[in-house]
């Protein structure tokens, strides 16, 4: 028999499938991992097994070794949809679905299941029980076995803490044969620093019943709710709906800082028994201990991130993915995937639940519902029947001309000293971290750039270092200009450590605490901050955007946008949603228990409608007029975008290999009639990112096979340039267009 290998490599030549023989007595079957001799190299190349035939038209090698993981075959056949659909290998999409810690890189080095030595009985209790009475004479070893007795097994360390017998009792009886040590796997338990409370199922109110209700058979919805309206209870119900069936659920949340709330929320609703969580910032052994959970079937519910779309289910029933118009859920490496495309094909396969949930839905989502292609499912109240906070608009323009020069407004002020009189709670928000974002030569004009990329670095005044925010690159403060050397060196901008200081400086009495990534680099950081705010009655949160969306503060009035302009002059055909979202997401953290809500939204364009909206917080009004823009414009959803992001480290080459590219598609465009709009290559809005320049193509089109065949032809034909370092990546519909 013939086994169809995928080589695992990001080599584009080597995505393809290579014949092996099949060793008599070898089980191999589809979704085995494999070691192969392969090409003329003296290690074994890592490989997945994904197709059984009889014979090969090859003079074929033979499977050397079996690995002891295995992918289910439903995986490979999503890998290679994903290889299609995100222009990828195979070979890149199926390393999402192996256990943590099993790449191909770290075959010597695999992550294991935690073990300890257990000390437990060697011989037959009757046996010891006779000996106790008759042959041993040291009271300490009577009390060791009368101890393992009781306890079954237990560590040397146990042992001596309970029992007052030293280590070398114990290896007295392991020498007189009365005891033996083996090894005993231990959990690494993600959930050890949790407390929770029991909860039980709240009773929906009229609308929530509704949306409830209207999912009882399997299919697509998208639950649209004003921020506070119940959407987590309604998970919660249609989870334990899913269990009492048999049947396991996934729910994805976008950002790691939301992850410990909702899993409080589950825990305190379900145990931690059936419930396994995936993220980034557990350690690769946790994440290797929650994989086996779940591919186990003792974790019934996955909480995480992105990739836990890709987590080994038992019986999946229902998968939901809240905040779904969040950015995150589409990865920007390679393979460059869109969770909600995953979900919704897994949903089709398989014929699951899949609960979209958002309090201001992507565009394109929203009107796919008012197609019809999602159930629409609609929340119009919060669930406690508190009132969504009042929104006032501040313009920074008459700020100035009053004179103040400060971060915070003069009405922003006064609404903050109020809250810390009746010890209400704040939340500022600034999506932008660091105390200063660039600094400048006022003698020049010369700005501090990273020497990898085409950024001014970002001044962290706590390190007294500037940063680049895209490779890492680090260099100490700068005294003196490098271009002019004069030392009228000016730090210009603001981040969020340079509105900490100001905050502590206007309110020296108030409590405070920041939450963006600079403070959150340390395991369980994100709970700590979110739990000592919480807690502790912290009188002001600081952050950036990991404080919008999710979090639920009883005891928060007061919401305060610093710079409501920011997303506006990025660049992008969706610079208004974006910030329309932003705005509602982080107004919706105000008020959301019997105290009304107050907002501030300090901006330079207060006419813009996009901020206008979010002081009504109507999503609807919203998307009315934003949806006739880009009809009118043929943006999305009225068509496709497809990015070519091209990069190399010889800017020379990167033009060439532009240039060829846009030539190519260019013939093939009006020689064979294709609809669509090519637009010629130009420098990406970023264009250097860790050393490599940066060009891009765009096309707009109503995206189809035939398209897509001639995506991939361009492709091949630039796999067949003879380039040093140039790469070329697709996009389809990209979040971020930078």
């Amino acid at each position: 028999m013939i086994a169809e290998v995928i080589i695992d490599s990001s080599v584009k030549t080597l995505n393809k499938k290579f014949d092996y023989e099949i060793p008599e007595g070898m089980n191999v079957q589809v979704g085995t991992r494999v070691f192969v001799p392969f090409a003329n190299k003296k290690e074994l190349s890592d490989g997945i097994v994904v197709g059984i035939k009889e014979n090969s038209e090859f003079k074929v090698k033979k499977i050397a070794g079996l690995q002891p993981e295995q992918i289910d075959k439903n995986y490979i056949e999503l890998a290679k949809w994903m290889a299609n659909r995100y222009f990828c290998n195979i070979s890149e999409c199926l390393r999402l679905m192996l256990p943590p810690g099993k790449t191909a890189k770290n075959v010597e080095k695999r992550v294991k299941e935690k073990t300890v030595n257990v000390v437990g009985l060697a011989k037959d209790i009757d046996e010891i029980y006779n000996d106790i009475d008759n042959k041993i004479k040291s009271e300490k070893q009577k009390n060791v076995l009368e101890f393992i007795i009781d306890n079954g097994v237990a560590t040397v360390q146990d042992i001596e803490l309970f029992t007052d017998a030293s280590r070398a009792v114990v290896n007295t009886l392991i020498k007189n044969g009365y005891l033996e040590v083996n090894e005993k796997q231990v959990d690494r338990n993600p959930f050890l620093h949790k407390q929770t409370v029991k909860t039980v199922d709240l009773k929906l109110n009229e609308e929530q019943g509704i949306a409830y209700n209207s999912m009882e058979y399997s299919g697509k919805y998208l639950l649209y709710g004003v921020t506070g309206s119940g959407k987590t209870e309604i998970y919660l119900q249609m989870i334990e709906k899913m269990l009492n069936q048999g049947k396991s659920s996934i729910m994805l949340v976008p950002e790691i800082s939301l992850t410990p709330q909702t899993v409080d929320r589950f825990i305190s609703r379900f145990g931690e028994e059936q419930i396994a969580i995936l993220h980034s910032k557990l350690s690769v052994g946790e994440r290797f201990d929650q994989w086996n959970k779940i591919k186990e079937g003792k974790a019934r519910i996955v909480i995480g991130a992105r990739s836990a779309i890709f987590a080994p289910v038992v019986n999946l029933g229902l998968i939901i993915i809240d905040e779904e118009h969040d950015e995150s859920y589409q990865s920007e490496t390679a393979p460059r995937y869109d969770v909600r495309e995953l979900a919704e094909y897994i949903t089709d396969k398989n014929d699951l639940t899949l609960i979209m949930g958002s309090a201001t839905p992507d565009m394109r989502t929203f009107y796919r519902a008012k197609q019809g292609e999602l159930e629409l499912l609609t929340l119009t109240k919060r669930a406690n029947n508190s009132e969504l906070p009042s929104v006032e608009i501040v313009d920074l323009r008459q700020e100035l001309a009053n004179g103040n020069k400060s971060m915070i407004s003069e009405k922003l002020r006064n609404e903050i000293e109020k809250n810390l009189i009746t010890k209400k709670q704040t939340i500022l928000y600034l999506n932008r971290r660091g105390f200063s974002t660039f600094v400048m030569c006022r003698d020049c004009g010369y700005t501090i750039k990273c020497k990898r990329c085409d950024i001014t670095l970002t001044y962290h005044k706590n390190e007294h270092k500037l940063k680049c925010h895209y490779c890492g690159y680090e260099q100490g403060e700068v005294k003196e200009c490098p271009e002019c050397h004069g030392k009228n060196i000016k730090y210009f901008g603001a981040g969020t450590q340079k509105l900490e200081d100001e905050v502590k400086e206007l309110f020296p009495s108030a409590t405070t605490i920041r939450m963006d990534i600079d403070t959150v680099t340390k395991k369980n950081s994100h709970e700590e901050i979110l739990n000592k705010f919480k807690n502790e009655n912290i009188d002001i949160l600081i952050g950036t955007q990991m404080v919008v969306k999710g979090h639920h503060f009883p005891n928060v009035t007061l919401v305060g946008v610093i710079a409501a302009d920011s997303n506006l002059n990025m660049g992008d055909f969706r610079a208004n949603e974006k910030t329309f979202q932003t705005l509602t997401q982080v107004a919706g953290r105000a008020g959301r228990e019997k105290e009304n809500g107050r907002v501030i939204i300090q901006t330079y364009n207060p006419d813009n409608y996009a901020i206008e909206y979010s002081k009504y917080q109507d999503y609807d009004v919203f998307y009315n007029t934003e949806i006739g823009i880009r009809k009118q414009l043929k943006y999305p959803p009225f068509c496709d975008i497809i990015v070519i992001d091209m990069s190399s480290k010889n800017e020379r080459e990167l033009m060439n290999v532009a240039k060829k590219l846009h030539g190519y598609l260019k013939n093939r465009v009006i020689n064979e009639k294709f609809g669509l709009l090519l637009y010629s290559p130009v420098p990406s809005p970023i264009d250097k990112i860790k050393d490599r320049h940066r060009m891009r193509m765009l096309i707009k089109c109503l995206y189809d096979d035939r398209i897509h065949d001639l995506l991939q032809d361009s492709l091949s034909e630039f796999y067949k340039m003879k380039t040093i370092s140039a790469r070329v990546a697709i996009e389809l519909n990209p979040n971020n267009m930078l």
